[in-house]
């Protein structure tokens, strides 16, 4: 229906156009093919998905044609000839997948029993997807895939590969170019001798050697008649709700990879240019026996090898329903738009809420530990009047939100009455805090803890939801002063008084019973106010002495780097190391020092003395001389003398010698100790400011 075409206008009523989506198919008196689910696709704005009775899955571009369908896919879940149960072949919901690797490209398929099947890729021409998205997609194929030991995994990346980059182009051309893009549009395209299989029935996965790897139809009752796919974080969840009145509620296991069946050509319609137009295939299911799939495997086990993922069954929720007949109850889903963790779910006894408060891979990412918690369910609306239920008074519903983060539902009943319901979400998925460790409480405290809520949780919720009566369709044109309209009006006025003026009745109550209590709370309010400005005062107090401080240090680190500089001009400051030469050679001069210029020291005074000793007085040296010259010359005196003279001009030599080697060793000496003094003065500074 376009509401923007309208054809005409009469007596304030609005004429639009419509027309028949898949006219030739679904309203041709000769075949009689059901419609069981319609979606609009989330990646595209112009196409339609439709599964109908005849086990096809068909997508429809409403933009260039509404008669002939896009894309079709004929289920064949079994092999002809090998169905052991009729409702193994009978489909019953789909649901398109969400914003994760390659679930945006799958669609979910419920058969009656309860089997779900995947058909992946699914891409309609044209689609808008972000760029992000693909690129993650295609960075793991190649990592995971191509990279593996396992020639199966090699072959089914690089289909999933050629696939990509036949789809999205700019994936070879931004690795060639480089370009940053934001979204990615899907271009028509299909392999030509692969079509896509049927992956399924997706199974349970096994923690134990007991366990069976069923698909769970065994722990609910009666037959699958709705499904719903919702992804929450990391998470894709599924719930499969039942003719008896449980919601089967698993999570996906694993990632989901496409697989197609090579040799099984699809059939392609394309136009004068060979541009695809169209194209539909037959997709039969997997008919290799699998091994059940179990945690504790390896990721080579798993990855590309063309398993269906496994499902983690997270519950069985039972919303209690009225007993019906045969048929069962009819259970549709939808999701809170503000909060993916709530489920509505829309029966014969009403409206209930199921909020998850478990999710495995959101939990495990996010360092939580917590045990698999049971799902909450909260009535929103009950239309049933005893145990055995009547028709339910309820069309359908939808929910709805806007940016202010306010949520409503909308619900249209049998009596052409729309009615909205305001949905609160804040207070649902608030953790309970324990404080373990803390101070003792004392008994002022307590009175304080003790004391009631400002007002009661019963009256927070607002008055309970009630709908009208049920009301023969002729009341409108029924007299108010008749039996008949008086009768209705009274149930009218007893329902409003039992409802919302005993509310507000309360209400009133309530607020003067509190009074007094809310004017002690404003004063505590206003007296840990005034501690808090005080607070503020001190704290600025604090800050001015800070910024002093912080100028003060600043200025003695501009002190301090330039007394540095000016240690670094020094020559001592500059010098290189000694060699290895000059290290041994440094040794030697400390042991001479240390022992052979002491034994020098001490012969230079003995031989002195001796000196001494020889030489005479001047007064005798005249006598003594004359009488050497007058009498008789001892030639060996005159040899020793002269010995003992080459002998001292050898130790003058020596004496000089070792001079010049100790103002050697002593100028060596002050230049180590320099350079450990300018060595320790950097240090020092370098913990200076390493500690500031």
């Amino acid at each position: 229906m376009y509401l923007y075409g309208r054809a005409s206008s009469k007596h304030n009523t609005m004429i639009c156009r419509t027309v028949n989506v898949g006219s030739k198919i679904y309203f041709d008196g000769n075949n009689f093919i059901r419609v069981l689910q319609v979606l609009w696709h989330p990646y595209s704005d112009t196409h339609l998905g439709i599964l109908s009775s005849d086990s096809v899955f068909r997508l429809f571009d409403l933009s260039s044609d509404v008669i002939q369908p896009e894309q079709e896919y004929y289920l064949q879940p079994v092999e002809p000839g090998r169905c052991s149960n009729a409702t193994s072949i009978c489909p019953v919901d789909f649901s398109f997948g969400g914003d994760h690797l390659w679930d945006r490209f799958t669609v979910f398929i419920l058969f009656s029993d309860g089997s779900v099947y995947i058909l992946c890729p699914v891409v309609p021409f044209g689609s808008i997807y972000r760029w992000e998205s693909v690129m993650e997609i295609y960075s793991d194929a190649h990592a995971f895939g191509l990279k593996s030991s396992n020639p199966t995994a090699v072959g089914n990346s690089n289909l999933a590969i050629s696939w990509l980059e036949a789809t999205f182009p700019e994936l070879v051309d931004q690795a060639l170019e480089g370009a940053d893009l934001s979204s990615v549009r899907a271009r028509p395209y299909a392999l030509f001798d692969a079509s896509l299989y049927l992956q399924g029935p997706l199974k349970k996965a096994c923690q134990g050697e007991d366990e069976d790897g069923s698909f769970g139809g065994a722990e609910c009752e009666g037959r699958a008649v709705s499904f719903l796919y919702n992804v929450v974080s990391k998470d894709s969840i599924m719930v499969t709700a039942w003719s008896g009145g449980q919601l089967q509620v698993d999570a996906l296991a694993d990632e989901i990879q496409p697989i197609w069946n090579v040799g099984s050509p699809p059939r392609l319609r394309v136009d004068s240019y060979d541009q695809i137009l169209g194209l539909a295939m037959i997709c039969e299911s997997i008919q290799s026996n699998h091994s059940i799939v179990k945690f504790d495997q390896p990721l080579e086990n798993t990855v590309w090898l063309g398993h269906p993922p496994p499902l983690l069954r997270l519950a069985i929720v039972d919303l209690a329903l009225p007993i019906k007949g045969e048929s069962g109850s009819l259970i549709t889903m939808f999701v809170d738009p503000l909060m993916p963790e709530r489920i509505y779910a829309l029966h014969d006894g009403g409206i209930d809420s199921i909020v998850l408060h478990f999710l495995p891979f959101t939990s495990q990412i996010g360092g939580k530990n917590d045990t698999m918690k049971t799902p909450s369910v909260h009535p929103v609306l009950s239309t049933c009047q005893g145990e055995v239920s009547s028709p339910s008074p309820l069309y359908g519903f939808v929910s709805l939100s806007d940016s202010f983060g306010y949520s409503w539902i909308v619900g249209v009943t049998i009596s052409q009455e729309c009615f909205v319901l305001e949905m609160k979400t804040w207070d649902l998925l608030l953790p309970i805090h324990v404080d373990t460790v803390s101070r003792p409480i004392h008994m002022e405290e307590l009175k304080e803890r003790e004391m009631p809520d400002i007002i009661s949780k019963e009256l927070l919720s607002g008055p309970k939801v009630v709908l009208a009566p049920q009301t023969s369709p002729n009341l409108r044109s029924v007299s108010a002063d008749s039996i008949e309209g008086r009768s209705t009006l009274h149930q009218y006025f007893k329902l409003f008084h039992e409802n919302y003026v005993e509310y507000a009745h309360k209400v009133h109550f309530e607020l003067m019973y509190h009074g007094p209590h809310l004017k002690r709370i404003i004063d505590e309010q206003h007296a840990r106010l005034g501690e808090a400005e005080q607070k503020l005062l001190r704290v600025e107090g604090i800050n001015s002495k800070l910024k002093e401080r912080i100028d003060h240090v600043i200025k003695q680190h501009g002190v301090l780097e330039e007394r540095l500089k000016r240690l670094q001009n020094l020559p001592g400051a500059h010098k290189k190391p000694l060699s290895r030469a000059e290290r041994e050679f440094k040794s030697e001069l400390d042991q001479f020092r240390g022992v052979e210029l002491d034994a020098l020291r001490s012969s230079i005074t003995a031989l002195t003395a001796r000196l001494r000793k020889h030489m005479p007085s001047p007064e005798g040296n005249e006598s003594k001389l004359q009488t050497l010259i007058s009498g008789r010359k001892n030639y060996v005196q005159d040899s020793q003398i002269s010995q003992l003279k080459s002998s001292l001009e050898k130790l003058s030599l020596v004496n000089t010698e070792n001079t010049k080697k100790v103002k050697l060793v002593e100028t060596a000496l002050i230049n180590t100790e320099n350079t450990k003094k300018v060595k320790l003065f950097e240090t020092a500074l370098k913990d200076r400011e390493s500690s500031r």
